[in-house]
């Protein structure tokens, strides 16, 4: 008796329609991918300024003496501060908290006893980019107890908020849009924290 062959592989109609499956999926996918990787990228700057944040209050315990972290518009010898910028800067300070900056010297040797003697520094590009960063302050001084240092003559510090959005499309959730804005806040006494201002009041992730 004479028996069919077994066939093998994968027909074409098969492979058609595996792709139309996969165009579909893609298509209902696609709209979700921009906001998601928007968010992503948001996370990613957000959570590097929280570990420099933290890393300044964490050595200005350690060592009982002021530490600033700044925001720079680069890392190299052009550098100055902005409070629009990603890159960030931790030094200690070895002065006046006004006077002694990182300006123009953001691409110093890190050194503990050399000026500006830089702690560590981060660039934005490592957090990925594309996002926008809106600080109240361009520093953020902690002193020895872990409390944030009056800025600018101020008779006491403020609460600093940095907040990061997206730099070219979309539109944050906190204003009808699909992308997970966050902010970075830092209270006069020195917490730090990374919250979620779309999030209703009584969330822990709300601001």
């Amino acid at each position: 008796m004479l028996t069919s062959p077994v066939q093998r592989g994968v027909g074409l109609i098969e492979v058609m329609v595996a792709v139309v499956i996969m165009a579909i999926i893609m298509a209902v996918a696609a709209p979700n991918f921009g906001p998601w990787i928007a968010g992503a990228r948001i996370r990613a700057t957000a959570e590097s300024l929280l570990a420099g944040l933290q890393y300044a209050k964490s050595e200005a315990t350690t060592r009982n003496t002021r530490v600033r972290f700044q925001l720079t518009t680069s890392l190299g010898a052009d550098c100055v501060r902005d409070a629009r910028a990603a890159n960030w800067v931790v030094d200690v300070v070895d002065a006046d908290a006004d006077a002694d900056s990182v300006v123009n010297q953001c691409n110093s040797a890190p050194s503990d006893t050399v000026a500006p003697s830089i702690l560590q520094i981060r660039a934005a590009s490592e957090a990925g980019g594309n996002v926008q960063v809106v600080s109240d302050s361009d520093e953020v001084v902690f002193n020895g107890l872990g409390r944030q240092v009056p800025l600018g003559g101020a008779a006491a510090a403020a609460n600093i908020n940095i907040e990061i959005t997206p730099s070219g499309g979309g539109t944050c959730a906190a204003a009808g849009g699909k992308v997970t804005c966050l902010r970075v806040a830092i209270s006069p006494a020195g917490q730090v924290r990374m919250c979620n201002p779309s999030i209703a009041a009584g969330d822990p992730q709300a601001c």
